[in-house]
C-alpha cells in the first residue's frame, strides 16, 4: 500500500486524479471524512487550475477518436463498465456507506444497481436513438444527434456515484469526453469507478476525475473555451456561479438545483398511504433534492393524519448506517449539520412548535425532525434545508393548497395524496413542478424527463433528452435528386 492508497472498508482507493489515463497527484490535499464515526478516511489530491486544466486538455484529445467509435462499440464499453459495477457492487456499496453516511442496505440493493442499470439504459438507448425522416415540399430531413465535446459534470454528495454517472453514462454514450469534479465531501466512488471504465477498455482521456474545491478549480473547469456543455447538480448560489463562469463561451448548462417540494394530502386520501409517503421522506437523512419537506394537510384530517404520522416517524432507527436495521443515518458533515439544526432553532424562536425532534443528536446525527405552527413566508418553509426535517401546515380547499404548494421560488416535484382520480388530474395541471408523484414517491424511470422549474433548475435530462443536451442536433436536409450536378 503506497501514499497514495488508502484503505476504506477493506478496499484499497487511489486518492489522486485521474487524467489522460493514469493517476496524478496534486502537492496539497484535503482531509476526508467519514460521517459516521467523525474519523478520517485519507488525504485526497487537492486539485488546482494545473490539474484541472490538463482534465480539459486530455477530454479534448481524447475526442476525436471517442466521437468516431462506432455507436456499438461505444455500446459494448458502456455495458462493460456496468458489468464491472456489478462486480464490485459490495465493495461500492461498503465505501460510499462510509464516505457519505447513507444505509449500506439502500447503496446495496437500490443505489449500485442503479449505477450499473445508468449505463447499460443509456448503452441501450443509443443504439434506438431516432428521428423519423420527414418531408419538405420534396426535400428529405434527417435529423442526427451529433457529439459536442468535452463535458464537465460537476455532482453532489448526497448520492454520488448514482448522481455522477446519472450524468456520466449519457455523455459517454452521446460520443463526448468527460471531467468529472466530485463533490469534496465524497469522492472516493469517482476514483473507483475511472479503475472501472480503465478496466472496461475505456480509451484514455475519455472520462477524466479530478477532485477538490469548486472554489479553487471550479472557474477553470467552467469557463474553459474549449468545454462544451456543463451538468451541474447542486444550489443555486452555486449555480449561478457556474452560469456567469459559462457565459462568456455561451457554453450550453444543465442545472439541477434541489427545491422545497410539497405533499399535498386531501381528506379522501389513504392516510396510511398518506402517512406512509411522509416518513419516506426521512430517507438518508432528508438529504434528497426531490424530498417532499412541506406537509400540507386537509385541516379537517390534519389531526388524524398528524397522529399517524408521527406514531410511524417514532419507529424510525437513527444509527450505524452500516447496521440492517438502521433508517436513518448521520448527516454528511457538520458544516451541513450546523446548517439544519440553525434553520430549525430560528423557527423555533419564530414561534414554530416542534411535534418531533427539534434537537441536535450525538455526532453528526439530527433525528426527524416535525415542525408546526410555521408561516408561509418563514424561512423555515421557504428555504431548502437538505436534512430531516419537515413542515405541516393546513389547508381548506384545493386552490389554498395548490396556492401553498406553489408559494416558493422552487419547482422541483410534488406529491399528491387523494383518492379522487378527478381531483388528482385537476391538482396535478395546476401545480409547479418537474415530477408529480400521485399516491406514490420516487419512481423514477430514465425514459422520463428530469429536472425542475423555477429556480429549481433549468433544463430536462433523461431518455431521449439527456442526448438532446449532450449533443448537437443536425437536420440535414436533401433535395429530389439531390445528387445531380447542373451542367
Amino acid at each position: 500500500m503506497t501514499e497514495d492508497l488508502i484503505t476504506v472498508a477493506g478496499v484499497a482507493v487511489d486518492t489522486r486524479h485521474f487524467i489522460g489515463g493514469r493517476r496524478v497527484a496534486s502537492a496539497g490535499t484535503f482531509t476526508d471524512v467519514s460521517p459516521i464515526d467523525g474519523a478520517p478516511l485519507g488525504e485526497i489530491s487537492r486539485g488546482t487550475p494545473t490539474e484541472a486544466a490538463a482534465a480539459v486538455t486530455a477530454a479534448g484529445a481524447a475526442f476525436p477518436g471517442w466521437a468516431a467509435t462506432p455507436p456499438a462499440e461505444r455500446a459494448r464499453i458502456l455495458r462493460a463498465v456496468a458489468d464491472g459495477v456489478d462486480k464490485r457492487l459490495e465493495e461500492l456499496a461498503a465505501v460510499e456507506t462510509a464516505d457519505n453516511g447513507a444505509l449500506l442496505r439502500s447503496h446495496r440493493r437500490g443505489v449500485m444497481p442503479r449505477v450499473a442499470h445508468n449505463f447499460r439504459f443509456f448503452a441501450d438507448r443509443l443504439l434506438t436513438l431516432d428521428h423519423e425522416d420527414f418531408t419538405t415540399r420534396g426535400h428529405t430531413n434527417h435529423v442526427s444527434w451529433d457529439p459536442a465535446g468535452p463535458c464537465v459534470l460537476i455532482t453532489p454528495w448526497n448520492a454520488p456515484l448514482m448522481l455522477a454517472t446519472w450524468k456520466v453514462a449519457p455523455a459517454l454514450a452521446a460520443g463526448n469526453t468527460v471531467v468529472l469534479k466530485p463533490a469534496e465531501w465524497s469522492p472516493l466512488t469517482a476514483s473507483l469507478l475511472a479503475d472501472i471504465a480503465a478496466g472496461a477498455g475505456l480509451p484514455p482521456g475519455v472520462l477524466n476525475v479530478v477532485q477538490g474545491y469548486g472554489a479553487e478549480i471550479g472557474d477553470t473547469l467552467t469557463a474553459h473555451p474549449d468545454v462544451r456543455r456543463i451538468s451541474f447538480t447542486g444550489s443555486v448560489p452555486t449555480a449561478r456561479h457556474i452560469a456567469a463562469s459559462a457565459a462568456a463561451n455561451l457554453t450550453p448548462l444543465s442545472l439541477e438545483l434541489g427545491g422545497k417540494s410539497p405533499l399535498l394530502v386531501f381528506a379522501d386520501a389513504d392516510l396510511d398511504l398518506a402517512a406512509d409517503l411522509a416518513v419516506e421522506q426521512y430517507d438518508n437523512a432528508g438529504q434528497v433534492c426531490l424530498a417532499a419537506t412541506r406537509l400540507l394537510v386537509e385541516a379537517s384530517v390534519a389531526e388524524e393524519f398528524t397522529r399517524r404520522f408521527t406514531e410511524r416517524a417514532a419507529r424510525l432507527r437513527q444509527g450505524d448506517p452500516r447496521d440492517e436495521s438502521t433508517d436513518v443515518g448521520p448527516v454528511i458533515h457538520h458544516r451541513q449539520l450546523e446548517k439544519i439544526d440553525g434553520f430549525v432553532q430560528r423557527a423555533l424562536a419564530a414561534g414554530a412548535r416542534a411535534v418531533l425532534g427539534g434537537r441536535r443528536g450525538e455526532g453528526q446525527y439530527y433525528p426527524p425532525t416535525l415542525l408546526t405552527d410555521v408561516r408561509q413566508d418563514s424561512e423555515i418553509v421557504q428555504e431548502e434545508v437538505f436534512g430531516p426535517v419537515l413542515t405541516l401546515q393546513t389547508f381548506t380547499g384545493e386552490d389554498e393548497a395548490v396556492h401553498l404548494a406553489n408559494d416558493t421560488r422552487f419547482g422541483l416535484a410534488a406529491t399528491v395524496a387523494t383518492g379522487d382520480p378527478e381531483r388528482a388530474e385537476r391538482v396535478t395541471a395546476r401545480l409547479v413542478a418537474g415530477t408529480v408523484w400521485v399516491n406514490c414517491f420516487f419512481v423514477r424511470d430514465l425514459d422520463a424527463p428530469f429536472g425542475g422549474s423555477r429556480q429549481s433548475g433549468v433544463g430536462r435530462e433523461g431518455g431521449t433528452w439527456s442526448f438532446d443536451f449532450y449533443c448537437d442536433l443536425k437536420n440535414t436536409v436533401t433535395a429530389p435528386k439531390g445528387w445531380q450536378t447542373h451542367g
